[in-house]
């Protein structure tokens, strides 16, 4: 089955209650769709980044989103994750409050997965961030992720 690296933004849309932006709320849905059979699909996979931002906030959703989270295996941080982010922080140019997004990078290169899964359209499932990164990984012979939102790959029915 194909690895699917987990970005914060998805246990987050799934813990969190039905928002009033119809644009929120379409995507809660679409990742409530997708996350039906998603465990029957994929090989779902969480960092200890995710982990910590998802802590962080209300304790209650916090606790929500701990609870969606619970089984998945966690990707540690390594050496070549911190470095990685490093060489990111460098190259792809990202303004300094979107730093905390580096480590997603860095994990689903690192290890390798299939999709970086987001609804991070500002910074990560962004096409001239993306371009970035591909430049960066090509240049250091580094594995390239598809990053993508959900409704990139719901099932057809």
């Amino acid at each position: 089955m194909a690895k699917v690296y987990l970005e914060t933004t998805i246990p987050s849309y799934l813990a969190s209650y039905p928002s009033h932006d119809l644009v929120v709320a379409s995507h809660q849905q679409i990742t409530h769709d997708w996350w039906r059979d998603a465990k029957t699909r994929f090989d779902l996979f969480v960092s200890e980044a995710v982990l910590e931002e998802i802590r962080a906030g209300d304790p209650e959703a916090a606790s929500r989103r701990l609870q969606i989270v619970a089984g998945l295996p966690v990707l540690e941080l390594s050496e070549n994750v911190r470095e990685l982010v490093r060489v990111y922080d460098q190259h792809l140019g990202l303004p300094s409050r979107a730093r905390a997004d580096l480590p997603h990078f860095a994990f689903a290169v690192s290890y390798k997965m299939d999709y970086l899964l987001t609804w991070n359209c500002s910074h990560i499932a962004n096409g001239e961030v993306i371009r970035r990164l591909m430049n960066v990984n090509f240049s250091l012979n580094l594995f390239m992720p598809l990053i993508i939102t959900p409704e990139e790959i719901l099932e057809n029915l």
